[in-house]
């Protein structure tokens, strides 16, 4: 009996423009998975761990964590469109649509809207919209990705059967008068139960952050984590298979690094209340065990959100180095040899543009 792409995943070949496919499998979050998300990061904003503190905003319950939503979604769309990636290679376009709480279940789509083959003939890039619903068909969460996928059988690029090359150009910001407007009403935020005084109109543009608290990789934690998202990527979990690879060893879901950038960001943005977009990303290094990740934020743009006063929009860049500790020059970025290449510094392991609620003051 022959293997379809699904039970094997799809390589480059297998891909066609503006197909939709439907991802297996629907899966209902509970409480435990917040927990166990917390555990793995450290994460420690009351929005998503203190049923109290979300009830007052106008919540129904605790939602979950932004970030725990992304993972199960994209791990929804691993094994029909990065089984066989060769590297995923940046995000754009991402909007956090409605909140989702524990009892949910989620499900996911993906919309091909880009291929483009490699003058290898060996690989190409497959761009997708995935969009993340809930059980009642809402959308909750949407975002685009482009990775580079293996080709199972190599052709040279001047074959009949390569694609035309259809590559769309995703706005590398979202307006900030396109975001999503929170559901909650942030006039109740009590800095109190964060510790911090420090809201929205109290960070300027420009600004950068340094968070402290290094973090050590683990592989049993990471296995965990991308086990937790039903992420099936062998590159993650198979040590016999990846010691034949560049690396020679397993490499960390990209994901992980995202989480313990945002679990981070509370030493320094503690009133941060939530995530509304992920304009764009890049893996810039790979990471493995034994890696310890340190992280800084910069502000890149402040925005009121039309109608509210109780909360503002952060533009934020949430970066991660690896194996340098603050001291050593945390906010260093770009490499200054080469202005014009733009090459980021050795350490620099992601950068990541986002927009994140953050309360503000009546009075202000």
């Amino acid at each position: 009996m022959s293997e379809t792409p699904h039970q094997t995943g799809r390589y480059f070949e297998h891909f066609a423009l503006g197909d939709v496919i439907e991802h297996a499998v629907p899966r209902t979050l509970g409480q435990g998975d917040a927990s166990l998300y917390q555990a793995l990061y450290g994460a420690r904003n009351p929005l998503f761990c203190a049923q109290p503190f979300a009830v007052a905003l106008g919540l129904a319950d605790i939602p979950l964590d932004n970030w725990l939503v992304f993972h199960i979604v994209f791990g929804k769309s691993v094994p029909d469109i990065s089984r066989h990636a060769v590297a995923n290679l940046g995000y754009a376009q991402g909007r956090f649509l409605a909140p989702v709480y524990a009892g949910d279940t989620l499900s996911a789509a993906s919309h091909i809207i880009g291929l483009r083959q490699n003058k290898s003939g060996e690989s190409g890039l497959v761009m997708v919209e995935t969009t993340g619903t809930n059980q009642r068909g809402e959308a909750v969460l949407n975002y685009t990705r482009w990775v580079m996928v293996k080709k199972q059988h190599r052709q040279a690029a001047s074959s009949d059967a390569v694609p035309d090359t259809v590559w769309p150009q995703p706005a590398p910001v979202i307006a900030a008068d396109a975001l999503p407007l929170p559901q909650a009403d942030f006039s109740a935020w009590d800095i109190k139960a964060t510790g911090s005084p420090l809201l929205f109109d109290d960070y300027e543009t420009g600004m950068k952050i340094a968070h402290g608290d290094g973090t050590t990789l683990e592989e049993s934690e990471h296995m965990l984590a991308t086990r937790l998202y039903q992420n099936n990527a062998a590159v993650h979990f198979d040590a016999h298979l990846q010691s034949q690879s560049r690396f020679g060893k397993r490499l960390i879901y990209g994901g992980h690094m995202i989480s313990h950038a945002a679990a981070m960001a509370f030493n320094g943005l503690a009133n941060l209340a939530g995530y509304a977009a992920l304009n764009g990303g890049t893996h810039v290094a790979p990471c493995f065990a034994g890696d310890t990740l340190y992280g800084w934020s910069e502000v890149l743009e402040k925005a009121a959100l039309p109608g509210r006063d109780d909360v503002g929009a952060l533009r934020l860049r949430h970066v991660l180095v690896k194996n340098q500790t603050p001291q050593e020059g945390q906010f260093a970025l770009k490499k200054d040899v080469d202005a014009a290449k733009q090459d980021y510094a050795d350490n620099v392991v992601l950068d990541l543009d986002v927009w994140a609620y953050m309360a503000r003051r009546r009075n202000a």
